[in-house]
């Protein structure tokens, strides 16, 4: 196993000799003993997968709840750049591939005292080299020594088992985000304090959301109705519809110092109240959250 780490560290260095051959390269990369890789996981909100470079940083694979939970990568720096650069990354064989060159992936800008950062498809595109035993490995020009190149890799070595449970994590993760649920209109029945189907559909959603994330700030609710039933009736109803979301929020373990309820009862209608759409449309409740 050594021997195969040793010639990883070859054709990385040959990778660097070849477009520089007379600079000096720095390497970075995990070996057999220190190359771990780790899942943290704390909610259904975000998962990562985490990888030390010794002495260089920590890259960092991660997801977030969304529809789409796209992947981002982020190569954390120690020492973060001091100038505007390009670093290639390349994906270089492992040494029971000998004889294969490496492999082109992409350029990652590397900004002024900002850590790099790749998009989805190429956060894959890493994870699935990684899965083949490839090391993905970035290279740059040193910008405090200009006679020197740096080259990062990434280790396979012990990368497999995490990535399942990476996978795993990711596939439990909500399928919104809470840029979907910080601002919801909801609907109600007529003349009733139940909330039409999609309505409870969406409350749920939010409920769901919420029992994950404890950097919320506050929360807003504003409930409104249409102009039957009474001026004095609609402005009690409208409060009580108001009072039974926030004990539902509260019954999650949301803090009840955070929730503020309003009951606005026939005020600011949206729509007229001449036809049952337009009613439909003003029996609504307004849900606004904000986070830390």
């Amino acid at each position: 196993m050594k021997f195969k780490l040793l010639f990883i560290s070859l054709c990385i260095c040959e990778v660097l000799l070849n477009n520089s051959a007379d600079a000096a390269m720095r390497q970075y990369t995990a070996n057999q003993d220190n190359s771990n890789w780790n899942v943290v996981k704390t909610t259904r909100l975000q998962c990562q997968l985490n990888h030390e470079v010794p002495y260089y940083g920590e890259a960092v694979f991660k997801a977030s709840a969304s529809k789409n939970k796209n992947l981002t990568f982020n190569l954390d720096m120690v020492v973060r750049p001091d100038n505007y650069s390009i670093a290639g990354l390349k994906a270089v064989p492992p040494s029971w591939r000998a004889g294969l060159p490496a492999r082109d992936i992409t350029n990652m800008k590397l900004l002024k005292k900002f850590d790099g950062e790749l998009d989805n498809s190429i956060s894959w595109e890493m994870l699935t080299e990684l899965e083949k035993g490839f090391y993905p490995t970035f290279y740059y020009q040193d910008w405090q020594n200009s006679a020197d190149k740096i080259a990062v890799g990434l280790s396979s070595v012990n990368f497999k088992q995490a990535y399942w449970a990476f996978l795993q994590c990711r596939d439990e993760l909500l399928p919104y985000s809470f840029e979907d649920i910080s601002f919801t209109v909801m609907n109600y029945k007529s003349n009733s304090s139940k909330l039409t189907k999609s309505s409870q559909q969406r409350l749920d959603q939010i409920a769901e959301y919420l029992k994950n994330d404890a950097t919320i700030e506050s929360i807003s609710i504003d409930s409104y109705t249409d102009s039957y039933g009474g001026r004095w009736n609609n402005l009690d109803l409208s409060r009580k519809r108001a009072k039974t979301i926030k004990d539902y929020m509260v019954s999650l373990g949301v803090d009840e110092a955070k929730v503020k309820t309003t009951g606005l009862g026939e005020k600011r209608f949206v729509d007229s109240n001449d036809n049952i759409l337009g009613r439909d449309k003003n029996r609504r409740l307004i849900i606004q959250i904000a986070k830390m």
